[in-house]
């Protein structure tokens, strides 16, 4: 019996079954966008930890600092003892946060920066309710959970839900009425915004309106820039706090620092994660400093809260986005995708969408390009394949038809080519 084969029987016994795996092999070393496995094997990684290594595995300017770290300290709790890296780090979020006046806080995880991002709201508002989107994804605790779109497998049997959550419609542009302008869509879509807060729930009982500047798990969906600026209009009219979710967005990955920054809309809070730390556990909400520091002594805080192991691999991973400008390298990639999925969109029929906003690529696959009808079942054959031959890939989207693209920013032309080569193979195996 192989070591792979082994453990996968102990996965099956002692790790449960509801946590989820794209891949059954098992990681010995990673650097860059290769992974190689327990048995020797290499795979190519387009999927980034779900966008977390957009400097790539095993940076050594990061690995460096994360040793040197250890030597130090590992953990005396923020809440107990003080120490600088997380100050630093909170100093320069709010400097590099697209938002006047800023200030921070660290966390652990998106979801529990989302969380606590809805708490900085509550407290500075005085409200309850909080508005998110169909087809958001924010997490799995119980108030993400709610505030999160998808049913299947998120939310269906944990409920009930924390009260006071509510859906906004979110522009997709590929399923607009074939009858209507892209104009005509993103005017109605807003008026659709702009009715719930008639018929469903007052501004002035809302808190916060969170949303995803480019949807993630919802399968790469990005808004009109008036869409976008309209909700945050809105917001400001009726007293209500505009976040801007960077969880999967943020760090370089769509061409600029943060999604927001495209639409040309500063929001008041931000949260961030994933890429925040390089694969360390770290999230922080980032924003206005009259909402930051709303809440007293003891209102915010966790036992976790900003690792300095993470902190310092924060900071450095901020130098290494500029040093190594990888805003523009997101943007780079991204083209060099698209260009491949466009040879893909002449040769398959089952090609319905490609769409991207930098380094955040996504191809929709459809049964009928005119029916549009999900093709679920051929998005999971090329993903399978895929991941059975050597590439790392990953889905999305509230029906399971969407391939995402989330290489890490380093990724090297050769590391990019292998990967186009199962790819292509992948899409062949279905035709």
């Amino acid at each position: 019996m192989s070591r792979t084969t082994e453990l996968q029987e102990k996965r099956q016994k002692y790790v449960s079954r509801g946590i989820g795996n794209g891949n059954l092999n098992f990681a010995a070393t990673a650097q860059g966008s290769t992974i190689t496995d327990i048995e020797g094997r290499e795979w190519i990684d387009f999927a980034a930890a779900i966008g977390t290594l957009n400097v790539g595995h095993s940076h050594p300017r990061v690995t460096k600092v994360v040793h040197e770290q250890v030597d130090k300290f590992l953990h005396p709790s923020f809440n107990v003892i003080m120490y600088e890296s997380y100050i630093e780090l909170a100093e320069k979020l709010s400097e590099i946060a697209p938002i006047e006046d800023a200030a921070a806080a660290l966390f652990n995880t998106g979801a529990e920066a989302v969380e606590n991002a809805v708490k900085f709201a509550r407290r500075y508002t005085g409200r309850q309710a909080v508005v998110s989107f169909t087809r958001g994804f924010h997490g799995r605790t119980n108030l993400t959970m709610g505030m999160t779109s998808k049913v299947k497998p998120y939310k269906i049997g944990f409920g009930p839900f924390t009260p006071e959550v509510y859906q906004a419609p979110y522009p997709y542009m590929y399923r607009k009425p074939a009858d209507m302008s892209d104009e005509e869509y993103v005017d109605s879509v807003i008026a659709e915004f702009k009715e719930l807060f008639v018929a469903t729930v007052a501004p002035e009982a809302v808190a916060c309106v969170v949303m995803e500047p480019v949807q993630g798990e919802g399968g790469f969906i990005v808004p009109p820039k008036k869409f976008v600026q309209e909700v945050a209009a809105f917001c400001k009219e009726h007293g209500i706090l505009f976040v801007a979710d960077e969880i999967q967005a943020g760090f370089a990955r769509t061409g600029t620092m943060f999604a927001i920054e495209q639409f040309d809309v500063q929001p008041d809070l931000m949260t961030l994660s994933k890429s925040i730390a390089g694969g360390l556990p770290l999230a922080a909400v980032v924003g206005r400093s009259d909402v930051i520091h709303a809440p007293t002594p003891g209102e915010i805080g966790g036992t976790y809260s900003g690792s300095p192991v993470a902190c310092v691999a924060s900071l450095e991973i901020i130098d290494i986005i500029k040093d190594e400008n990888l805003t523009d390298r997101a943007e780079e990639i991204g083209a060099r995708i698209e260009e491949e999925l466009k040879g893909y969109e002449k040769e398959y029929d089952f090609v319905g969408d490609i769409r991207r906003l930098g380094n955040m690529v996504a191809v929709e696959l459809v049964k009928d390009r005119t029916t549009k009808e999900p093709a679920a079942d051929i998005v999971n054959a090329i993903a399978k394949y895929a991941n059975d031959n050597g590439l790392l890939l990953i889905t999305a989207g509230i029906h399971n038809n969407v391939i995402r693209f989330l290489t890490p920013l380093v990724i090297t032309e050769e590391e990019l080519e292998k990967g186009f080569a199962i790819l292509k193979d992948a899409f062949e195996s279905v035709k």
